[in-house]
């Protein structure tokens, strides 16, 4: 849901009702234990898009216009090598959106991607537009790079400029499990630093104009459903860590369970940018927020069903994940299903 609101931010700056949007791609953004469907938010960044003829969402100080996407791939096509691809990439971005820097740059072998505010986007460094803004580059040019390459590019790390946001545990399945937060002193800028092996600078571009036309379809949107973290290796391990619950299964155990070893299973998650105990936790994060906004269980029930033996562990997890202890949690989500509650 914070990729929503975020996303949303630039309607609250110009007073403009998102409802009709919300409702058109049956988003209730007052259900913040709700997982949004992948399709309808690709559905509502297009809507989006469309609406205020800016793919970017009215977050920068001039608008992005529709068709922009598809010229930056377009820019990108002719290229050798996926280094000179982003280097065009970032020259395009330098003439549509001007607020932010895009630029490359290779050492020791890593390659980085920097996204750099030429000017501050917002006054508080953790505003939410401003936050989904260095989300959104990130994941527009990752994706990008990927659909150009023909394969996944693993992000070895990225270095945020913002504090770490209320959804910062899903970073671990669209980044990358090392993200971590430098905070932009306030009145400053800041810079994103997504750092990866740099031999993939030299990976070939293997796609061309046929392809770009069937890319293009639903784009941008679409391009928030390819190359996700949450993969098959995932959703696998997740599926099975679910349906076990309150018992809480090891790596072996689900290694047995899949007639893998559980090395591969470990190897199959780092590619896939994920780790075992990061899908156990977020598991049990999700089925907590919705269980305490949704339900009358006590909190005791809530932790023992998760698999804590211990319910102060559960307190300090949820604390963890929320910054809230779980009885205010409930206190200030429990009811809220529709707009008008808030």
């Amino acid at each position: 849901m914070g990729f929503v609101t975020g996303m949303l931010a630039g309607l609250a700056h110009r007073s403009i009702d998102p409802q009709p949007l919300l409702i058109a791609t049956g988003i209730d953004i007052a259900d913040t234990a709700s997982r949004i469907p992948i399709e309808r938010y690709a559905a509502l960044y297009n809507a989006l898009n469309q609406h205020l003829d800016d793919e970017g969402f009215g977050l920068f100080t001039q608008p992005m216009r529709v068709g922009s996407f598809e010229f930056l791939c377009r820019s990108c096509l002719g290229a050798p090598m996926l280094a000179e691809a982003l280097s065009r990439a970032g020259r395009f971005l330098h003439v549509v959106l001007p607020d932010l820097a895009v630029s490359v740059r290779r050492a020791h072998g890593q390659a980085e991607l920097v996204i750099a505010e030429r000017q501050k986007l917002a006054e508080n460094p953790d505003d939410p537009g401003r936050v989904f803004a260095f989300e959104w580059l990130l994941r527009l040019l990752h994706g990008l790079s990927c659909w150009l390459v023909g394969r996944g590019i693993a992000l070895d790390s990225v270095i945020f400029p913002y504090r770490k946001p209320a959804h910062y545990s899903d970073y671990a399945l669209i980044f990358t499990e090392d993200s971590r937060f430098a905070p932009t002193v306030p009145g400053g800028t800041g810079t994103l630093v997504a750092s990866f092996n740099a031999n993939l600078l030299d990976l070939p571009i293997r796609r061309d104009e046929a392809a770009l036309n069937t890319f293009l379809e639903g784009a941008p949107g679409k391009i928030t459903s390819l190359y996700r973290r949450d993969r098959e290796m995932v959703i696998r391990v997740r599926d099975l860590l679910r349906a076990s619950l309150p018992e809480t299964l090891s790596l072996e155990d689900i290694a047995e369970r899949l007639y893998l070893s559980p090395r591969t299973i470990h190897r199959r998650l780092e590619e896939e940018g994920s780790s075992f105990r990061g899908i156990k936790d977020a598991l049990r994060r999700d089925i907590a927020l919705s269980r305490l906004a949704k339900t009358k269980d006590p909190i005791a029930k809530v932790a023992a069903d998760l698999g804590y033996a211990d319910t102060s562990a559960f307190y300090r997890a949820f604390i963890d994940w929320t910054g809230m202890a779980p009885v205010h949690y409930r206190r200030k989500w429990s009811g809220k299903t529709s707009p008008s509650n808030g």
